[in-house]
């Protein structure tokens, strides 16, 4: 295998957050109760931000959304999301440091905690083949609302890649000459278990540890 280029999505390559943005959008198509579920989803990314939310539970949030409907049924709501939501919201320079990295011959994989049902599409439209996110479990054809295995956050990114490299027998030293993108703090574990760690308009948090750690950081045009 090529090196390996990882990208955050959520703040990264996308000027917004998945989760956040999916709840906005199904409350104003009524699929969702505003009364319920608005407060709390700010309180979700404010949580997030600081670093004080588990991340079983920020993921199994997200993940309730789609409980109770199949993945059939949704594929028209997600499809909509993409296209109206979704898309507007990839800054030109997410396209251009995709393209430099595919111009280096690197294997590009997307890495979010976001769940896989909301962002396969999204991987596709920004045309990446391996993505590494939050699984949603699905019993009798129908979404539980419950997560399945390991949350793709924190701890669990760094978890669920070298499980990703197991499964097709590569080896974790391919993390030293890997890079990661990212804007969170939340991502710090990922961040200093590869080789080079870039910050993309980083938090605060983030921005302090680069700077500690002497990191480069980059700057997107939104």
């Amino acid at each position: 295998m090529t090196r390996l280029a990882l990208f955050d999505l959520d703040h990264t390559l996308l000027s917004g957050d998945s989760d956040v943005l999916w709840c906005e959008f199904l409350m104003q198509n009524n699929q969702l109760p505003r009364a319920e579920f608005e407060a709390r989803n700010a309180q979700m990314a404010v949580r997030y931000h600081a670093g004080t939310v588990t991340p079983a539970e920020f993921c199994e949030f997200y993940v309730s959304t789609l409980a109770g409907r199949t993945p059939t049924q949704w594929q028209p709501w997600r499809e909509r999301f993409l296209n109206e939501v979704v898309a507007p919201l990839i800054p030109d320079a997410a396209w251009e440091l995709l393209a430099s990295h595919r111009h280096c011959g690197d294997t590009l994989v997307l890495t979010t905690a976001t769940n896989r049902f909301i962002t396969e599409l999204t991987a596709q439209h920004l045309g990446l083949v391996h993505l590494i996110a939050t699984d949603a479990e699905v019993v009798a054809g129908a979404f539980t609302g419950r997560l399945r295995g390991l949350p793709n956050m924190r701890e669990g990114k760094v978890t669920r890649l070298l499980a990703w490299l197991a499964e097709r027998g590569l080896p974790d030293s391919l993390l030293a000459d890997a890079i990661f993108y990212s804007d969170s703090a939340n991502d710090l574990p990922l961040l200093r278990a590869v080789g080079r760690p870039v910050a993309v308009d980083p938090d605060a948090r983030l921005l302090a540890a680069a700077h500690a750690a002497g990191w480069p950081v980059m700057r997107f045009a939104r």
